[in-house]
């Protein structure tokens, strides 16, 4: 991801033939030169003494010459302390290092509408603990508050038989201390449901996209694609929603935003859109092939057998497909999720779901009653409109921020 630089420092060669400064010793010649002159002279005055005075005088000339010889001293002042230099050549190195910094900033920002979202139940749980004793009464104010927040009977029960052991061993006696054991009992009872997505085993791998009218499953399959994209992905979406006004159009409308293909038929079978859709992608080397179906309520027996037929169909286009049947799961809707979860899975077999809309009213503690009672993988939860705003799903983070 970051590219290294490397400066090689070019050493200037000392050379010591400054030496040519010598060459004011020829300029001593010259000196002859007057000789010269009083040669035109010598004619009227024939006494050769003045010549004779005249020839110290050049040996006069090449005494100041060697002062000359020490000029080269400057050679030695090559001693290139430019040698130092490479030290700030690695000054370059850590600029690269520093760019990774910034990018947990969106995470946090995540973060924050994820708190947010759910404050409402992390206010309600937070008001158990401002007491000064840990007693009977706490735990069931704490009872109360988690079956508010739509943790459901199970799950309520197992979280505070946990977190009843946890306060024994650690033998704590502050209120505050067992917020803490119930955000650490809360992670340990999601950690199933944290999975990665992975892609890359099938070529393509195909991926059914199913829930109920409303819960926002052609948005998520939009920021799903644009992730992928992101992640160099060739998709290809399939408008198998062929029910639902403008749904083809909305997809459509995704798959231009993050520039990948699309296959869609006006009026056409679901089946016979989701077949093509694959093949086509067979075809066309793609990596994901992503199905979007239309909205189905579970007590809609005969649309929930349009469903299997569909999944039947992909499963005669590309053999062991799909690879992946998501559930986009409105998170407002309480423990009615959970029956969602247990119908879909008892009709298609999930492999994976998608939490929606955690930044409006959700209370968030239905997570809870399906780790406890359904444990599909999470990838991802959501907590508003934006790119961004669909993050992979992190026990630790959630619980904090659903106690918090």
């Amino acid at each position: 991801m970051f590219s290294f630089l490397k400066k090689k420092l070019g050493f200037g060669s000392s050379d010591p033939t400054p030496a040519p400064e010598p060459a004011p010793a020829p300029e001593a010649a010259p000196a002859p030169a007057p000789i010269a002159a009083p040669a035109v002279e010598s004619p009227p005055a024939p006494p050769p003494a003045v010549p004779q005075v005249l020839a110290p005088t050049p040996q006069l000339a090449p005494q100041p010459a060697p002062p000359s010889a020490p000029v080269p001293a400057p050679a030695p002042a090559p001693v290139v302390k430019p040698v130092p230099a490479p030290a700030p050549a690695p000054v370059a190195e850590p600029a690269p290092v520093v760019e990774p910094e910034p990018e947990p900033a969106p995470r946090k920002s995540w973060m924050d509408k994820l708190r947010q979202g759910l404050r409402k139940t992390g206010s309600s749980i937070a008001q158990v603990f401002t007491g000064t004793q840990i007693d009977d009464a706490l735990y069931e104010e704490l009872e109360a508050a988690l079956l508010m927040a739509d943790t459901g009977v199970k799950a309520t029960e197992f979280l505070l038989e946990d977190l009843k052991r946890r306060v024994k061993e650690a033998k704590a006696t502050d209120p505050a201390a067992v917020r803490h054991l119930l955000a650490d009992a809360l992670t340990e009872l999601l950690q199933p449901l944290q999975r990665q997505l992975v892609i890359g085993e099938q070529s393509p791998m195909v991926m059914m996209v199913v829930g109920v009218n409303g819960a926002g499953k052609t948005t998520s399959i939009g920021k799903l694609t644009r992730h992928l994209a992101d992640a160099e992905a060739n998709v290809l979406l399939a408008a198998a929603d062929t029910f639902r006004a403008a749904a083809r159009e909305q997809l459509a409308v995704w798959a231009d935003r993050n520039r990948v293909q699309i296959v869609s038929q006006e009026g056409g079978d679901p089946s016979a859109v989701t077949f093509d859709a694959v093949v086509a992608g067979k075809a066309r080397g793609c990596d994901v092939v992503i199905a979007d179906t239309a909205g189905r309520l579970p007590t809609q027996l005969h649309l929930m057998e349009e469903l299997k037929k569909i999944k039947r169909v992909i499963g005669k286009a590309q053999e062991t497909a799909p690879h992946e049947v998501l559930l986009v799961v409105d998170g407002n809707t309480g423990q009615n999720a959970l029956t969602q979860v247990k119908a879909f899975d008892d009709a298609l077999g999930l492999t994976g779901l998608i939490v929606t809309k955690l930044d409006g009213t959700a209370k968030g503690g239905v997570l809870a009653a399906i780790a406890r009672e359904r444990p599909i993988p999470v990838y991802f939860i959501g907590v508003g409109e934006k790119l961004e705003d669909l993050q992979t799903f992190d026990p630790r983070e959630f619980a904090l921020a659903l106690l918090e």
